[in-house]
């Protein structure tokens, strides 16, 4: 559920009590535990936790204008939702869920997204460690190799498998277009 508020203020102002009180304990770890690079504010209609432009300025690749995302905290329909991006992917993940696992706590996660309904629900020390571990130039080193692999996977499985795709592509009985063409 997005907002539309435009100020992290104004996101706060419109949330229940019960729920400002969580995502204020929350927001509080992770502004205690951010490198003073990140900066906050809206993102996506959440409150977000990104690198600005200033000492990022590609941007997030998929829109180069907002500025590169490292986390979210949202108030969704039904649960709270915190985004760490500093946890997605299998060398990040692993480690994180790991430590999590130690504080006997339930982790409700899908790739970068922990929901939760109540400050007690959270691991907030392993949060805070995970972010503190993450200061703003390792985070886009990451992002950049991330990036990268993804660039490189999607030119191999781009490329054809064999050295003419049209003859590969011709059933039998049928002729490719390049064959009827000759043939005319």
């Amino acid at each position: 559920m997005q907002s539309k508020a435009t100020t992290v203020s104004q996101y706060l102002k419109e949330l229940p009590a019960d729920r400002r009180a969580t995502i204020e304990a929350v927001r509080s770890v992770l502004l205690k535990n951010l490198d003073p690079l990140y900066e906050e504010g809206m993102l996506y209609g959440m409150i977000g936790y990104y690198i600005p432009h200033r000492v990022y300025p590609p941007g997030y690749h998929c829109n180069p204008s907002q500025p590169l995302p490292f986390a979210c905290l949202a108030s969704q329909k039904n649960y709270l939702s915190l985004y760490l991006g500093c946890a997605y992917g299998p060398d990040r993940e692993k480690p994180f869920r790991a430590a999590w696992a130690e504080t006997g706590k339930k982790l409700d996660m899908g790739k970068s997204c922990i929901r939760f309904k109540k400050v007690e629900d959270l691991a907030l020390d392993v949060i805070a460690e995970t972010i503190r571990r993450m200061p703003a130039r390792a985070f886009i080193e990451y992002y950049e190799s991330v990036i990268q692999t993804t660039l490189r996977r999607s030119k191999k499985s781009a490329k054809p498998k064999t050295k003419n795709p049209v003859r590969a592509a011709a059933t039998p009985g049928k002729k490719t277009l390049q064959a009827r063409r000759s043939a005319a």
